[in-house]
């Protein structure tokens, strides 16, 4: 019987199982993306914070904060809304994809680290295909499934990337 739940307890763990093996496909994906991952709780729902514009569409953000499992600390997640999923340039509140994140929701994000004001990640969205770097990282930001698998991109609306071309 012994052996029969560690071959399971392995397989689980090959096939990722319980998110543990998912995790570390994440922070490897978010590696080679020139990101820093982190995951972890929602301890605050998403706000919407208004932005400057640029060629007439508000550069809008979410934040929400999410308690990481790497260290402890509570992040800020700065969210660019022009990448949202669904994102609607004359709604001035929270996409609905990002507003679907409750407290107790389990996330996973890639981006850039930053502590002006507190810790906090942004840059958690799409680079429009431009090569990574550590300052322009391809990050995104994921739900989190009970099952610990982790679901679609819900910042890779590249729609609006001319928006950013010099």
């Amino acid at each position: 019987m012994k052996r029969i739940l560690l071959s399971l307890a392995l397989l689980g763990a090959v096939y990722g199982y319980g998110g543990v093996a998912l995790a570390a496909d994440d922070a490897a994906q978010c590696a080679a993306s020139a990101g820093t991952y982190r995951s972890g709780v929602i301890v605050k729902g998403p706000k919407f914070a208004h932005g400057q514009f640029r060629k007439g569409v508000e550069l809008s953000h979410t934040h929400l904060k999410m308690k990481a499992d790497q260290d402890g600390q509570v992040y800020d997640v700065a969210i660019d809304n022009v990448f949202a999923q669904g994102f609607d340039p004359e709604q001035r509140s929270v996409p609905a994809s990002l507003e679907r994140i409750r407290v107790h929701d389990r996330i996973a994000v890639c981006g850039q680290l930053y502590t002006r004001g507190g810790v906090g990640i942004h840059w958690v969205h799409t680079n429009c295909g431009k090569r990574p770097t550590p300052d322009k990282p391809d990050g995104w930001i994921k739900l989190v499934g009970a099952d610990g698998k982790t679901g679609v991109n819900l910042e890779d609306n590249g729609a609006y990337c001319g928006l950013f071309k010099h």
